[in-house]
């Protein structure tokens, strides 16, 4: 018997044999998908001479290059915690076709942001052993971390299944707190603090691969949030009162260990970057993604980083298909088209 398109799920599908791809019934994860594959890249193809005669000589300020180093030490380690969730907790649980060939292709990216941080390290002539180690060595990474793989565990118990409503609600909460909490809200904050040296026309190829890291998270994020709300769709009673209550705590927690890791990476304030002001940002980020789930707005906080609208713009993300790679190309020459320019 031929599969039919009522009988795929996101979760809980009663036959998983081969990723049967068609009849494709959930055309967002296909999409997401197609926009992945046009947005290829690879560190290599970055030009990094300019950024390592920068570093070598006295134009960075300590601070400058403290905010560097501990924003590489995250993002190195980070990146390898996503691809381990996604691997062995993620993709068992979801049971549909396209979903899972977007999984796939997001495990990819998240390999090619972890080798990035490497080729940093590379190019600079990093103490690589103190960037991936950092997670061990700053409490505030460490936190960030900790937070983010308890989530994990509950997950690769090799008991664990989503068919008990106790089950499908906590893999739910797994999606929101990688999806929504540390590529959404995590990613975010450090793409912000990096951004900023573009605006100084400092470490310019390191700002190109975190524009190109930040395309693929706002496909990432935008595919998490699309099969959380799904699953919500399908499955109603997991989005109890209770589940919400948490979920708001969580990214509660999530907006305070951010701000201090804010804290540890800007003790002085850079480019007019301080704690101050970038904690009003997380939180107008945390807004944004609880808004996107369907719960109401927690922190009321403006944009005060209005210079991100042209790296950042968060409104481009409800409407992301309507920024389209022209074509395939390597990462030299990649470019976008805004049908709202």
């Amino acid at each position: 018997m031929r599969p039919e398109v009522s009988n795929k799920r996101l979760i809980n599908c009663e036959i998983v044999d081969v990723n049967q791809l068609m009849p494709i019934k959930y055309q967002w994860a296909w999409e997401h998908y197609i926009n992945g594959c046009a947005n290829n890249w690879l560190p290599h193809e970055i030009p990094m001479g300019d950024d390592a005669a920068l570093w070598k000589s006295d134009r960075l300020t300590d601070d400058e290059r403290l905010l560097l180093m501990r924003n590489f030490g995250f993002f190195s380690t980070a990146e390898t915690l996503v691809a381990n969730n996604l691997s062995l907790a993620v993709f068992k649980h979801v049971t549909n076709a396209e979903c899972r060939q977007y999984l796939l292709r997001q495990a990819f990216e998240e390999a090619i942001h972890t080798q990035a941080f490497l080729y940093i390290c590379e190019s600079l002539h990093l103490p690589a052993g103190e960037v991936f180690n950092m997670y061990r060595e700053l409490s505030v990474i460490e936190a960030k971390d900790r937070f983010q793989m308890e989530l994990t565990s509950a997950i690769v118990d090799p008991h664990f299944s989503t068919v008990t409503s106790q089950g499908a609600a906590l893999f739910l909460e797994n999606l929101i707190g990688y999806y929504v909490i540390m590529e959404g809200i995590f990613f975010y904050g450090g793409f912000a603090m990096v951004l900023a040296f573009q605006r100084q026309n400092k470490m310019r190829g390191v700002c190109q691969m975190y524009e190109f890291i930040l395309r693929d998270e706002t496909i990432h994020l935008n595919f998490g949030i699309d099969l959380i709300n799904g699953i919500k769709e399908e499955n109603p009673d997991l989005w109890t009162p209770s589940i919400r209550r948490r979920v708001v705590e969580r990214v509660k927690e999530a907006v305070e260990l951010e701000a201090r890791y804010t804290e540890e990476c800007l003790p002085r304030g850079i480019f007019g970057l301080r704690p101050e002001s970038f904690r009003r940002y997380i939180e107008y980020l945390a807004d944004r993604r609880l808004e996107r789930i369907g719960l109401p707005l927690y922190y009321g906080s403006d944009n005060p980083l209005s210079w991100m609208s042209e790296a950042i713009d968060l409104h481009k993300e409800k409407n992301f298909f309507e920024n389209i790679v022209t074509e395939y190309r390597p990462a030299s020459s990649l470019e976008w088209n805004n049908s709202n320019s």
